[in-house]
């Protein structure tokens, strides 16, 4: 039996992706290996959102092409970088044997046949439901809900790579979710490039709340986490969802990129300043233990010291829980690359203001910790996460005290130090 080793570069979205090509290929007769030296074949799925992780999926193309020379492997490339720069790739590594689209992974294993080298796709209108082989903790799971956007935001070159936006329909989700539950999850991460689009193009209107409902009936589900919330489209309704609910944590992740009306009307964020303070506002009125993360861009065409400095004291004013800082990555085939830019020295100054402004707020909120108790859910003998930590991305307890919780129990547990985003913490008693 042929064995294939599995890379999973960039996004949770692409993790979902990569999970779908290990059962594609497992259930057509190749064993998943975790040790490379293994494997005879080599699946790299690939990230190609921004120029940096273009570098990298490259630079992974190009280890294994050196390996190629050394051992027999057959070399399959995935993904978004498939989309985005297909003839250069085929000019460039002439090595590769196989390349696949985001939509033709359900045709993976015809690299059986050798028939063809490339595999693309038209993006479907529909998004199915495949069978994964999961790549996380046996505990938590990634739930892929939609795929592609609408929102054409000037620096991003989603909608050329993944195309418009697709639900996936209710019922796919929740069986999907249920299968995931049978297999021993408990926490679904729900994600999309916009969560809160989800069934506009199905149902005719936003269905997000009507999926919820329908996943919180699912009996082993403890934890449903909601991801990629577009700012402007969170509503009350929403908020009241989750505040009646049992299980939905009260986390939200909203990218903002951005404060300053100029620069988000350049983004075409089809929002304003007054808007994210109005949402803002409804959240902490609804749920007030709310956790909030977000991302930000600084340096994006335009951006002047009174844009960053608006930028910096709105970051220093609203406390997010989790801020994920970016420098403004000039990409080909989107609006903002013909814009007048700023210089590169300019934007890692701002940058670093930034995430020493963040520091700080995680520093203030660390105070209010200690002393305080948390239920979390344990991601290994001695790491958990409360709701206020997603996976792999924001904070994590260090249990310090000895107990006999296992990956997947869930327990209640008193914070004693807390510095950046680890905290020390000991097990106080049981949870469900």
């Amino acid at each position: 039996m042929k064995k294939f080793y599995l890379i999973s570069l960039g996004c949770p979205k692409n993790l979902v992706d990569s999970e779908t090509i290990a059962s594609k290929l497992t259930k057509s007769g190749y064993e998943l290996t975790l040790e490379e030296k293994e494997a005879s074949i080599v699946v790299i799925n690939t990230c190609a959102f921004l120029s940096s992780a273009i570098e990298e999926s490259e630079a992974v193309i190009e280890r294994y092409i050196e390996l190629k020379k050394k051992k027999n492997i057959e070399i399959v490339v995935c993904g978004c970088l498939v989309e985005r720069l297909k003839d250069k790739l085929l000019k460039k590594y002439t090595d590769i044997d196989f390349l696949f689209g985001i939509d033709s992974i359900d045709e993976i294993s015809k690299i059986s046949e050798k028939s063809k080298k490339i595999f693309l796709k038209p993006h479907p209108e529909m998004l199915n439901s495949n069978d994964r082989i999961l790549l996380t903790s046996p505990h938590v799971a990634y739930l892929k809900i939609a795929d592609g956007c609408n929102n054409f935001c000037s620096y991003c070159t989603i909608p050329k790579i993944r195309g418009r936006f697709r639900s996936k329909p209710v019922e796919y989700v929740v069986e999907e979710a249920k299968n995931l539950s049978d297999v021993g999850v408990k926490e679904l991460c729900l994600i999309a490039q916009d969560t809160t689009s989800y069934g506009v193009d199905i149902y005719g209107k936003p269905f997000l709340i009507e999926l919820l409902k329908e996943i919180e009936k699912i009996k082993n589900i403890k934890w449903i986490r909601l991801m990629y919330l577009y700012p402007r489209r969170i509503d009350k309704k929403l908020l009241i969802q989750i505040k009646n609910s049992k299980k939905i944590l009260r986390y939200l992740e909203m990218p903002v990129q951005h404060i300053s009306d100029k620069i988000l009307k350049k983004m075409n964020r089809k929002y304003n300043k007054e808007i994210i303070e109005e949402k803002l506002q409804l959240i902490k009125n609804i749920l007030p233990d709310v956790a909030l993360r977000t991302t930000v861009i600084t340096g994006f065409p335009g951006e002047t010291d009174d844009d960053f400095n608006e930028l910096l004291n709105f970051i220093n004013k609203y406390k997010f829980n989790s801020l994920s800082a970016f420098k403004y990555s000039r990409e080909k085939d989107t609006a903002a690359y013909s814009m007048k830019q700023i210089d590169e020295k300019t934007k890692e100054i701002r940058y670093k203001k930034i995430i020493k402004a963040q520091s700080m707020v995680v520093d203030d909120l660390n105070l209010n910790m200690i002393g305080k108790r948390f239920k979390v859910i344990f991601d290994a003998k001695n790491t958990a996460r409360s709701y206020f930590d997603a996976p792999d991305i924001d904070g994590y307890f260090s249990i310090i005290n000895n107990h006999n919780y296992e990956p997947g129990d869930f327990a209640n547990v008193k914070v004693l130090k807390a510095k950046g985003y680890e905290r020390k913490a000991i097990v106080v008693s049981k949870s469900v």
